[in-house]
C-alpha cells in the first residue's frame, strides 16, 4: 500500500478541498482523507455562496490561484449584488449554487490533480516524534507518513446531533463523527473546545405554495466571483421571501422545555450572527415576524431549503412552526433541522501560518479553528495548503496582514483574539475595509499568488492587462471627466467622450476617483499601522520578566506570543500603555 507522501489532508470540506490542490499544485503528493468520499464539498448548510464580507473573501482566494470562485461561477443558479445601492467597500455579490453540481465540479477537480490520492477513512490519531507530526492512523490501524498534516474536519471532531432532547453521535445527518483525533490532539500538548451550530430543515418544493410568497430574482446584469475570462451564462432561478408570524412564535414558545439549548444539553456556544429560529423568538421578543427565505438546492432536485429557520426542537415542532407560515401551510419535511456540537481547537495555539506553535508541521484550517461559513474555511484551507508546501520544500511561511486582506483579518483575529464563538467574518471586523473591497482583491493579491505559485502565467498576463488598461484610462480621461466622475449620480457609461473599455477596467476607475480622498485617509492610517507592524518582537522573549505590565497581560502575551507590536495591540485586554511600555523596552534593546 502507497504510505508514504508530503502532505495529508484530513477531511474533504471546503478548506479540505482547497489545501489539498494548493499543496499538489504545489508540487506535493497528498494523502486526501474524508469519512465519506460521496459528500466531498458538501454543503451542509445553504446552498449558496458569498454575502456581505464573504464575497470578498471568495474574490481574493481567486486572485491567490485557489478554486471557490471558479467552482460558485460554473455551478450558479441565481446571481445577485447585494447593497449594490451602497458603497463598493458593502457592495457583496452572492451565488445561489447548485448544490450537486458544485460538489461534482470540485470533485473532478481534485480527481484531475495528478498529487491527489483520495481515501476514505477516518483518521483517529497523530504520529509525532520529537514535537514534530511524522504521519497519522487511520481507523483500520494503517499508519501513513508525512512532514505536514492539515486537519480540517468541520463539525465532525467529536460530533454530536441533536434533534429536540434526543442526540446521537454523528457530525453531520447521515455521517458519523470523527472520535480519537481529539485525545490525539490533546496528549500532544493541544487544548479543545466545543462549539455549537445548526442547520434548517429541507422541505419538499412541491409541496409549497410560492403564490403567497414575494419573489426574490437574481441579477439581469452578471457578476462573477473569478477574475479569470469566459464565465458562464447559465439561466437563473428565483428565490422567495416569507415571514414567521405570531402563531409561529407562540408554537416556538410553547416548546421550549423541548429544546436542547434552553435545557441546557448543549455545552457549545452557536454562531451570534446566524442563531437558531427559536433564540432570535427569545433573543428578539418584541419583534412581531422574522424574515425566511425560501431557496432552491438545484435545478434538478425539488430539495428546497428553509433560510433562516435553524432549529433544534422536535422533527414534530418544527413541522407545526413550518406550517403557520405563508405558503408552507402543506410544507412536507425531507430533511429536519438540527444543531450539531463539536470539538474544535481555539487558533490563538497556531502562528499567523496556519500552524501548530505546539507541533511542527501540523496545519488547521476551517471550523476546527472556531469559524463558521464556507467561504472562511475555504480562505484558511488555501492558506493552510500553500503553507504546508512551504514547510515541506523549507521556504517562507505566507502570512497575510490586515491591511492586505480580509483573509489577513481573519487569520489575525483568530491566532490574537480569545474566540468562544463561532467566527464569521464581517465588513466591521476590518479597519481598512474601504481598502480591502471585493472589487480590487486582484490588484491586491494577485501578484502573492503568482509569487507563491499557485496563479499561473495565463491568469497573470490577464490581470497585468486588466491593471495597465485601469492605469492607461486614467491617463486618458481629461481633469474635468475625472472631476465629473466624483459627482455620486454620474458613471462612467454616462460620461462623454469617455474611451471605451471593459466594464471591470470602467468600474475600477470609477471607483478609484469618487472614493480618493477616502482611500488615501486609510492608506495613511495603513503607514500609521505599519509603524508598529515594524517593531518585531523576539521569540525568545520570556514575558513572566516583563515588567511595568499586569500579570494578566504578560500571561496573554505569553500565550499567543505575537511577532510584532501592532499584533501585540490587537490582543483583547492589552491596553495602549501596555503596548508604550513594550515600546520603550524594544527600543532600548535594540540600541
Amino acid at each position: 500500500m502507497n504510505t508514504k507522501f508530503d502532505c495529508i489532508v484530513v477531511g474533504a470540506g471546503h478548506a479540505g478541498c482547497e489545501a489539498a490542490i494548493a499543496a499538489a499544485r504545489l508540487g506535493l503528493k497528498v494523502l486526501l482523507c474524508t469519512l465519506n468520499i460521496d459528500n466531498i464539498a458538501l454543503m451542509p448548510c445553504n446552498p449558496a455562496i458569498g454575502g456581505p464580507a464573504k464575497s470578498t473573501l471568495v474574490r481574493e482566494i481567486d486572485a491567490l490561484g485557489g478554486v471557490m470562485g471558479l467552482a460558485a461561477d460554473a455551478t450558479y443558479i441565481q446571481m445577485k449584488m447585494l447593497n449594490s445601492s451602497k458603497g463598493p467597500a458593502v457592495r457583496a455579490l452572492r451565488a445561489q449554487s447548485d448544490k450537486r453540481e458544485y460538489m461534482d465540479y470540485m470533485r473532478n477537480l481534485i480527481e484531475g490533480e495528478q498529487n491527489i490520492y483520495l481515501r476514505q477513512a477516518a483518521i483517529n490519531e497523530l504520529i509525532v516524534e520529537k514535537g514534530a507530526v511524522t504521519g497519522v492512523v487511520d481507523e483500520f490501524g494503517i499508519d501513513f507518513s508525512a512532514p505536514a498534516v492539515v486537519l480540517t474536519t468541520g463539525t465532525s471532531l467529536g460530533g454530536r446531533l441533536f434533534v429536540g432532547l434526543q442526540s446521537y453521535s454523528g457530525g453531520r445527518l447521515g455521517e458519523a463523527a470523527a472520535t480519537g483525533l481529539t485525545q490525539s490532539l490533546n496528549k500532544n500538548g493541544i487544548k479543545t473546545g466545543k462549539l455549537k451550530t445548526g442547520t434548517p430543515p429541507r422541505v419538499d418544493g412541491r409541496t409549497i405554495d410560492y403564490s403567497k410568497m414575494i419573489v426574490q430574482p437574481g441579477d439581469e446584469q452578471l457578476h462573477f466571483y473569478s477574475f479569470r475570462p469566459g464565465r458562464p451564462v447559465r439561466p437563473q432561478v428565483p428565490c422567495y421571501l416569507t415571514r414567521t408570524g405570531e402563531k409561529t412564535h407562540e408554537i416556538i414558545r410553547a416548546n421550549l422545555d423541548k429544546s436542547p439549548m434552553f435545557q441546557g444539553l448543549i455545552e457549545g456556544t452557536g454562531p451570534r450572527y446566524c442563531p437558531s429560529i427559536e433564540d432570535k423568538i427569545v433573543r428578539f421578543a418584541a419583534n412581531p415576524s422574522h424574515h425566511i427565505f425560501i431557496e432552491p438546492e438545484g435545478l434538478n432536485t425539488y430539495e428546497v431549503y428553509i433560510q433562516g429557520f435553524s432549529s433544534s426542537l422536535p422533527a414534530v415542532v418544527q413541522a407545526a412552526m413550518l406550517q403557520s407560515m405563508p405558503g408552507l401551510e402543506s410544507a412536507h419535511i425531507i430533511k429536519p433541522a438540527y444543531a450539531v456540537e463539536y470539538d474544535y481547537v481555539p487558533a490563538v495555539q497556531t502562528r499567523h501560518s496556519l500552524m501548530s506553535k505546539t507541533v511542527n508541521g501540523l496545519f488547521f484550517a476551517g471550523q476546527i479553528n472556531g469559524t463558521s461559513g464556507y467561504e472562511e474555511a475555504a480562505a484558511q484551507g488555501l492558506i493552510a495548503g500553500i503553507n504546508a508546501a512551504n514547510h515541506v520544500r523549507g521556504a517562507d511561511m505566507l502570512e497575510l496582514d490586515r491591511s492586505s486582506s480580509y483573509i489577513g483579518t481573519l487569520i489575525d483575529d483568530l491566532v490574537t483574539k480569545d474566540i468562544n464563538e463561532p467566527y464569521r467574518m464581517l465588513t466591521s471586523r476590518s479597519e481598512y475595509r474601504l481598502l480591502l473591497r471585493q472589487d480590487n482583491a486582484d490588484a491586491r493579491l494577485t501578484p502573492i499568488g503568482y509569487k507563491a505559485g499557485l496563479v499561473d502565467d495565463a491568469q497573470f498576463a490577464v490581470f497585468e492587462a486588466k491593471q495597465a488598461a485601469i492605469e492607461q484610462t486614467l491617463r486618458q480621461l481629461s481633469a474635468q471627466q475625472k472631476q465629473l466622475l466624483k459627482r455620486p449620480e454620474v458613471n462612467y457609461n454616462t460620461l462623454e467622450n469617455a474611451p471605451q473599455v471593459a466594464d471591470d477596467v470602467a468600474e475600477q476607475v470609477e471607483i478609484i476617483l469618487k472614493y480618493d480622498g477616502y482611500i488615501k485617509r486609510q492608506q495613511a492610517q495603513v503607514e500609521q499601522s505599519d509603524k508598529l507592524e515594524k517593531f518585531r518582537i523576539p521569540d525568545d522573549i520570556d514575558w513572566s520578566q516583563v515588567k511595568h505590565i499586569s500579570g494578566e497581560t504578560r500571561d496573554k502575551l505569553s500565550k499567543i506570543r505575537p511577532k510584532t507590536l501592532a499584533q501585540a495591540s490587537r490582543i483583547g485586554g492589552v491596553k495602549p500603555a501596555d503596548i508604550s511600555v513594550l515600546m520603550v523596552l524594544l527600543n532600548s534593546s535594540n540600541s
